[in-house]
């Protein structure tokens, strides 16, 4: 699988923007049904220092977040960027795909004939649906999910899934 730290650095970047947001909606008093628009916007610094990440590269990410339509910009004093949407509705594979990243595992080009001179390898089917897995894994954990710390314990084996410990 490659994920490279574009990627990796948007769901790190999103997921502070995220827990910021629900701390001052925490503080501010406000209910579950405030609008992600009304709240306060998060600054770019903000989130730099906290995850340790250059302004400038988050900069650039922030761009494709809002083409994407996953954040919204607020300019002047006090501006800063907020979720377009609620944690909840905002996939961990949503924003990967919205800087570009490609959530794959196989070593084969889209649009190329093959993975070893213009043939498909005996393991591309294994990597494929390895690939598919990591994608279907991204495209139902939510932003909200690894805020709340929702993750640990989602990847089980299908329930006809046995191990070979496990047989008698």
């Amino acid at each position: 699988m490659r994920l490279s730290t574009r990627g990796r650095y948007a769901v790190m970047a999103l997921v502070e923007l995220a827990a910021r947001m629900r701390d001052r909606q925490n503080t501010d008093d406000c209910h579950a049904s405030c609008a992600p628009s009304r709240e306060r916007p998060v600054s770019l610094t903000e989130i730099a220092q906290a995850q340790i990440l250059s302004v400038a590269y988050l900069e650039q990410l922030f761009a494709r977040l809002r083409r994407a339509g996953l954040v919204d910009s607020a300019r002047g004093p006090g501006g800063g960027y907020r979720l377009a949407r609620p944690a909840e509705a905002i996939t961990i594979g949503e924003i990967i795909e919205a800087v570009d990243e490609p959530i794959t595992a196989t070593r084969c080009s889209e649009g190329t004939p093959g993975c070893l001179s213009g043939n498909r390898c005996l393991t591309h089917d294994l990597w494929h649906e390895l690939g598919e897995q990591i994608r279907l894994f991204l495209l139902h954990t939510s932003l909200a999910d690894v805020v709340e710390g929702r993750v640990c314990g989602r990847a089980v084996p299908p329930a006809e899934y046995r191990c070979p410990e496990d047989q008698p």
